[in-house]
């Protein structure tokens, strides 16, 4: 991102990233990845709770990230931008060589 960017086309991308900063959202998306999938499968799949992987799923969707097709009394979620996976696999690469150096961030790495 070049550095004479303006506020307002870096506010969507730090909005983007805020929605990315949550384990549980990455862990749907690698899942999401894969095909679609039912919230149903997501709990079972990730064991959590089905009011938290909706909690989750909301969220991504009101960024645009991922949206669902009902069939029936079923909704089916999936990708809207495959190309995100793009994104988080530059992000794998950053972290790599970086040493995974961000998770010894004081501010927001893991204590």
């Amino acid at each position: 991102m070049a550095m004479d960017r303006t506020v307002s086309t870096v506010t969507p991308a730090a909005a983007l990233f805020r929605s990315l900063a949550d384990e549980t959202r990455l862990r749907i998306l690698q899942r999401l990845a894969g095909g679609e999938v039912r919230v149903v499968d997501l709990t079972a799949e990730l064991g959590l709770a089905q009011s938290t992987v909706s909690k989750h799923l909301a969220c991504l969707r009101d960024c645009g990230l991922v949206d669902y097709r009902t069939e029936g009394r079923q909704s089916f979620y999936a990708l809207t931008q495959p190309e995100l996976m793009d994104l988080l696999v530059a992000a794998e690469r950053v972290l790599d060589a970086t040493g995974h150096a961000v998770a010894l961030c004081p501010t927001y790495g893991r204590a």
